[in-house]
């Protein structure tokens, strides 16, 4: 009985299920094409993990402190950019220029959580993403820095004196997502989630219970833009280039509709969210019904729509009404029979 309660508890634990999750991923680059997998499949994931990475900073800002961005986007594009900067002109390796990439997005966060006190709701947003207009206009013209629109170019990095290649690349960034899912479940279980909980039901009501609400907005919005410098700097790695096209508003509400869809404050929730969101219409949709235009943006709004209606907890509100629906079939089956 020890032993079965022990096993338990061990697979009830979140960074034992997120290692478990981590194992699978970085499996994916050697079994993948053993069972068929295309390298163009690969590829699609791999941006799709890149976006989970994003889009749980998002649901740290969105979902725990009730904080709203646009400009997710422009920020990744700045990750990416100095990742390129740092590592093809200033030759200096993938682990400076991974720094770079989360270091000034981090440091502009902090600039937008000073924002956030004089401005609220629609008003935010619409600050955040003129931060990120201002940004990818920077891009276009500042051709020293990102080669304008004819877009930046890099190479694969070198870690630790292993040149990686594109299956490499992609365990890389299994590791980074399991990391940032660590990291995240860490923050929101523990006082800093408590305090960014009630920072989210009443600013009044927060400061006064003591809690130091300028503190945990910079908190929010460093962490948020850190999670996507990151993330821009693991898509230039992975991709070995950047254009300024590719950081737009569709980005920035993609990855929100990540979010929604998968469901705030949910960590497996984000991470289902953006496999939905990016990989289900470039594997599953055009596979069956064809490129058609604009297909990415139609499916989305779908969704978001649907989840708003009928499942506001998102994915993990689905998923927590299916394995309630089996619990509740599988008591019944020994009561029936005991009854015959």
């Amino acid at each position: 009985m020890a032993a079965s309660t022990m096993v338990k508890r061990v697979v009830a634990n979140a960074h034992v299920q997120f290692l478990v999750f981590g194992v699978i991923l970085c499996l994916l680059p050697t079994v993948g094409p053993a069972l068929g997998m295309k390298a163009a499949t690969l590829q699609t994931l791999g941006f799709t993990l890149i976006y989970a990475v994003v889009a749980l900073g998002l649901n740290l800002l969105l979902g725990y402190a009730g904080l709203i961005s646009l400009g997710t986007a422009g920020f990744m594009g700045l990750g990416a950019y100095l990742a390129a900067y740092f590592q093809s002109n200033l030759s200096l390796g993938f682990w400076v220029a991974l720094l770079a990439a989360l270091v000034l997005p981090t440091f502009i966060g902090l600039i937008v959580g000073v924002i956030s006190l004089r401005i609220r709701s629609i008003y935010l947003a619409i600050a955040t993403l003129c931060i990120s207009e201002i940004l990818v206009k920077t891009f276009e013209q500042l051709e020293w820095f990102t080669n304008g629109t004819a877009g930046k170019q890099s190479t694969y990095p070198v870690i630790f004196g292993w040149q990686a290649n594109r299956s490499g690349v992609f365990i890389v960034i299994a590791v980074f997502l399991i990391l940032v899912m660590m990291l995240t479940h860490n923050i929101v279980h523990g006082q800093m989630g408590r305090a960014l909980h009630a920072m989210r039901s009443s600013e009044v009501a927060a400061r006064a219970m003591g809690v130091n609400v300028l503190k945990y907005k910079l908190f929010a919005f460093s962490i948020a833009t850190m999670y996507a410098g990151l993330g821009g700097s693991l898509y230039l790695f992975f991709l070995r280039s950047s254009y300024p096209s590719t950081w737009s508003l569709f980005l920035s509400l993609n990855i929100i509709a990540m979010v929604v869809v998968g469901g705030l404050r949910s960590i497996f929730g984000t991470v289902a969210g953006a496999l939905v969101i990016w990989a289900v219409p470039e594997l599953v949709l055009k596979p069956l019904i064809g490129d058609i235009s604009g297909l990415p943006y139609i499916f989305s709004g779908v969704l978001i729509i649907l989840v708003i209606m009928f499942f506001p907890q998102g994915l993990q509100g689905l998923g927590g009404l299916i394995v309630r629906g089996v619990r509740r079939l599988s008591a019944k089956r020994p009561a029936e029979g005991v009854a015959a």
